[in-house]
């Protein structure tokens, strides 16, 4: 990268963290005041920043509509799907990708177990929102007060002896998720099936999908399904990063 760009482009985390004037701006590139002045004169011209009248500058609005733009272009379900992947090729279990649309958890990707037998669910079917780990994970994160208006309107289907009976037992799990950062569901919409589940968060830390490994007790028991928790956070940390545009983590080897 040359030089100019790399000033350029260090001046808008600058200005993210408010107003500066010129002499702030050279003193923390450390370039002389006419460096500076040049440099901010063309991020002016192209919308990038903006002189306000007392001489500082702050971020222009043009930067603003390019990050809007980025974020709508955005395809939660094309970037996750390679990671997916490569999570069912080394567990070999069922692996699901949700989102919380419009008062439902819907499933948006998935791939199958390598064994013979599979779960039934297929894409843009809602999940069990009372007992669906990727459902506690989308909820977990919305703000208490939501939390508690979501979890008071729903509904409690007995699927099994350990779904969620009743909306404070559901507000109870929620926060210890919201806590520990992920979320498991042992047997509470089908008795023989267990989850876990993590999250996939956007730039602001937002929990924006959540993807999770799913299998029957024929296959793996919750124990062993829970030793998987460290790669499946891998996979979601690793989604959640080319999600946010951050640098990404060094991928392991199998």
């Amino acid at each position: 990268m040359s030089q100019t760009v790399d000033r350029a482009l260090r001046i808008l985390p600058l200005l993210a963290e408010g107003p500066a004037n010129l002499e702030q701006v050279a003193r923390r590139l450390d370039v002389h005041k006419s460096t500076a002045l040049r440099l901010l004169r063309t991020l002016h011209e192209h919308g990038f920043v903006y002189r306000q009248q007392d001489q500082r500058y702050r971020l222009g609005a043009r930067l603003f509509a390019l990050a809007q733009q980025a974020v709508e272009g955005l395809d939660i379900r094309e970037i996750a799907h390679p990671y997916l992947l490569d999570l069912n090729e080394r567990c070999g279990h069922t692996v699901h990708l949700a989102v919380h649309q419009d008062g439902e958890v819907l499933y948006i990707d998935k791939v199958d177990s390598r064994y013979p037998v599979r779960m039934y669910s297929r894409i843009g079917k809602p999940v069990a929102i009372t007992v669906a780990a990727v459902a506690k994970l989308l909820l977990a994160d919305l703000p208490e007060p939501e939390r508690r208006v979501v979890a008071e309107r729903l509904d409690y289907p007995a699927y099994t002896a350990r779904s969620t009976p009743d909306a404070a037992a559901f507000l109870k799990e929620l926060a210890a998720v919201r806590e520990q950062g992920w979320a498991t569901d042992f047997g509470g919409h089908e008795e023989s099936i267990n989850c876990v589940g993590a999250p996939v968060r956007g730039v602001d830390g937002r929990t924006v999908a959540a993807c999770s490994i799913s299998a029957p007790n024929v296959v793996v028991t919750a124990d062993r399904l829970l030793e998987l928790l460290p790669l499946l956070r891998r996979t979601a940390d690793a989604i959640s990063a080319e999600y946010s545009g951050k640098p990404q983590p060094q991928k392991e080897s199998s």
